[in-house]
């Protein structure tokens, strides 16, 4: 079984140097070996990084509260769904339906839950922690293999429900480009090997332009930026699979004015490893995690391309709030106490998920629209 260093290694032995999003795919998802397929304790306080999921779980009993708000509000139909995609260990899945259960019995009884999951690892992982709901919860490794396809086999069929995700898109591989300020020209950032050790290297890139060719004039020299197509395509897949529901992202992400701004001369790219934040993307493949900022604005154009509204685009923070006070007023939380309290301000302080996550709500053929 070979590790993600020695597959990395191997490819750029043939190619000479690889893009970093495939050198990012290869250190997160190698099979067997990547980071994200190795020990599942990877995620909280003895981990790497904790997320919104490893506070507690009031995060998911928040979610659970809003997502039976939006399905009772679609009426009763033939199937509803709420597909989750990148769901780790399936603790948010066993916090939300735990929540409905106890709370929404009759929602419960009639909806399914479905995971996007192309791990068999993380499968075992998820199938594990959700064990008590195992009639009610399914599988796929992807989009296509959740919604099939029609009769003629030509086209996907919709999904009517709500399909999310919390802290997905920031771990789909990114390239990375930076500005030739004397050359005026963008080049793309890869990766090679020189005396032994992973390093960058430039690679051509002329088909890369920004939508403000104006703010070139101001840029530095050697001014990074990433993309993520990988991540706008899955958006925009989602978009097209949704018949009528609502479509959601929670993560680490800026507008496209805030990831183009001069004042951000080394890009959003980062790496983990025991709670400190380092910048030496290239150690220990496979051994630290690789995150990059969404681009919101990216997938919102993708979503309207792909016919849906916009319902709102805010910080965590504000998101969870306005759920707290329907929530607080309609009793489902149950009694308050200081280990909520403590979980809620982790939540939605400024100083730690509230303000650097954003949610991104875009829904189709819902009644209010």
């Amino acid at each position: 079984m070979k590790m993600p260093n020695e597959v990395i290694r191997e490819e750029i032995a043939k190619k000479g140097v690889l893009s970093f999003a495939r050198f990012m795919e290869l250190a997160l998802y190698c099979p067997e070996t990547g980071y994200y397929e190795t020990e599942k304790g990877k995620v909280g306080r003895g981990g790497d990084f904790i997320t919104s999921v490893s506070t507690g779980n009031l995060f998911g009993q928040l979610l659970a509260f809003q997502f039976a708000e939006w399905l009772e509000a679609m009426g009763r139909q033939p199937e509803i769904m709420m597909v989750e995609a990148g769901a780790h260990d399936g603790r948010l899945a066993d916090d939300i339906l735990t929540c409905l259960q106890r709370h929404r019995p009759e929602l419960f009884g009639r909806m399914k839950y479905a995971i996007l999951e192309p791990s068999l690892n993380r499968r075992c992982w998820q199938k594990e922690t959700l064990k008590n709901f195992a009639p009610q919860v399914r599988w796929a490794a992807n989009l296509s293999q959740l919604a099939g396809r029609d009769s003629a086999g030509t086209a996907f069929q919709k999904i009517n429900g709500i399909i999310f995700s919390n802290e997905l898109l920031d771990a789909f591989p990114v390239h990375r480009f930076g500005w030739d300020k004397t050359g005026k020209k963008w080049f793309e950032w890869g990766v090679t090997v020189s005396g032994g050790n992973l390093v960058w290297a430039k690679l051509e890139s002329p088909e890369f332009k920004i939508e403000n060719p104006e703010l070139e004039a101001v840029l530095p020299e050697g001014y990074t930026i990433e993309t993520s197509p990988s991540a706008e395509n899955w958006w925009r897949e989602a978009a097209g699979i949704l018949g009528r529901g609502k479509l959601l992202a929670i993560d680490y992400g800026f507008t496209a004015d805030e990831i183009f701004s001069p004042s951000r001369l080394n890009g959003t790219l980062r790496a983990y490893h025991r709670h400190r934040v380092t910048d030496d993307i290239l150690a220990n493949p496979g051994e630290q995690d690789l995150t990059a900022h969404v681009n919101f604005s990216a997938c919102e154009r993708a979503g309207e391309v792909a016919g849906l509204t916009t319902e709102s685009f805010s910080t965590q923070a504000r998101f969870l709030t306005q759920i707290l006070a329907k929530a607080q007023t309609d009793g489902s939380l149950g009694e308050w106490n200081s280990s909520r309290t403590r979980q809620f301000q982790t939540l939605t302080h400024p100083e730690h998920f509230g303000r650097a996550f954003r949610v991104l709500v875009q829904k189709r053929g819902l009644s209010h629209e």
